[in-house]
């Protein structure tokens, strides 16, 4: 093996778990879950709120393990 493929083989990794954090990180801001400032309060929520805010956290979490099976795949 010569360097140039011991790099390129370490660069691939790297990258690729950048793209992972990243499009976690999108998907998280999507479901409004990455919001700073402590988020929203379940208690000011009516229980039609809490049940879709609830889906839509079930939601994100198939969709973020949808995109890691992806991911490997390709």
């Amino acid at each position: 093996m010569n360097v140039n493929r011991i790099v390129n083989m370490i660069i691939r990794r790297v990258v690729g778990k950048l793209i992972n954090r990243g499009v976690d990180a999108g998907i998280d801001l999507a479901a409004k879950r990455g919001r700073s400032g402590g988020g929203s309060s379940t208690q000011a929520m009516t229980p039609e709120e809490r049940a879709r805010a609830s889906q839509a956290k079930a939601l994100a979490k198939k969709a973020r393990k949808g995109a890691r099976i992806t991911r490997k795949l390709f």
